[in-house]
């Protein structure tokens, strides 16, 4: 198990396994960006000319960028946002082998190209982290803040995800990969929503619970309910999503439909 840390952690997809072609039917352009350490990466922006917010999507740590397709394209048609996925390293069409460092590094890269790419801060960027990819979301909003951060299914740190996962092995003692949100998130202040289901079946509901309790206000927790992990989100997330960006980006103000 200490030698397949990574492997386990990080089930990565590599080209050309996935839909490539969703690309196209979804109207999503290629995005080639480099990280820190020289690691080529990519991802699919969907973009659009209205856009009334930038959102970077940090998604799971199974699949790649083709299984999270028709959720940027659905942010960008439903909440008139432009919305940006990547793939960290070792996934899809991205260079590298993934390990904690490295996808940090990743993010922040991403990060740096949609701001870029936007022409705004990096703190005026909607962050969303799904399951692993929300320990990644919280790491980037503590380390130059963001207009608002939504979690989805995430957890508290690795090792306690572990320990739900494998409860017969001892994997608080030899985990090296943390992912410490519980000790990050008190330092991120600005508008939280964080969803999770008690019928999640890979990270417990109570993780979820105990990462948003430990926030800061202004924050929001919405119980969706016989929803497992890898479901889709109910449409009563969506309607609850789109009341929090209305008012965290004005998104309000002047949608089209």
């Amino acid at each position: 198990m200490m030698f397949l840390e990574n492997k386990i952690i990080f089930p990565a997809s590599k080209y050309p396994r996935g839909d490539w072609s969703a690309a196209g039917r979804l109207g999503l352009a290629d995005v080639w960006f480099e990280a820190s350490d020289g690691t080529r990466l990519h991802g699919w922006i969907a973009e659009r000319e209205d856009s009334l917010g930038n959102l970077l999507f940090c998604h799971g740590n199974a699949g790649n960028i083709t299984n999270r397709a028709d959720v940027i394209a659905y942010l960008r048609d439903r909440f008139q946002l432009t919305a940006f996925v990547f793939d960290y390293r070792g996934y899809g069409r991205s260079e590298g082998s993934p390990n904690e460092a490295g996808i940090l590094a990743d993010a922040r890269a991403a990060r740096k190209w949609l701001a870029n790419h936007a022409h705004i801060a990096p703190k005026d960027l909607i962050l969303l982290g799904r399951s692993l990819g929300g320990a990644v979301a919280v790491d980037l909003a503590v380390d130059g803040g963001a207009k608002a951060l939504i979690l989805e299914s995430t957890f508290t740190s690795a090792p306690d995800a572990g320990a739900a996962i494998y409860p017969w092995l001892p994997v608080r003692w030899f985990m090296k990969t943390k992912l410490d949100s519980l000790s990050k998130i008190s330092k991120y202040h600005g508008p939280l929503l964080v969803s999770h289901s008690p019928s999640d079946d890979i990270i417990p509901y109570e993780l979820g619970k105990r990462l948003f309790d430990a926030a800061n206000e202004d924050k929001q927790f919405i119980r969706l309910e016989d929803v497992d992990h890898n479901d889709p989100h109910p449409a009563i997330y969506y309607s609850a999503l789109e009341a929090f960006l209305d008012r965290v980006c004005s998104c309000s103000k002047g949608r089209t439909q």
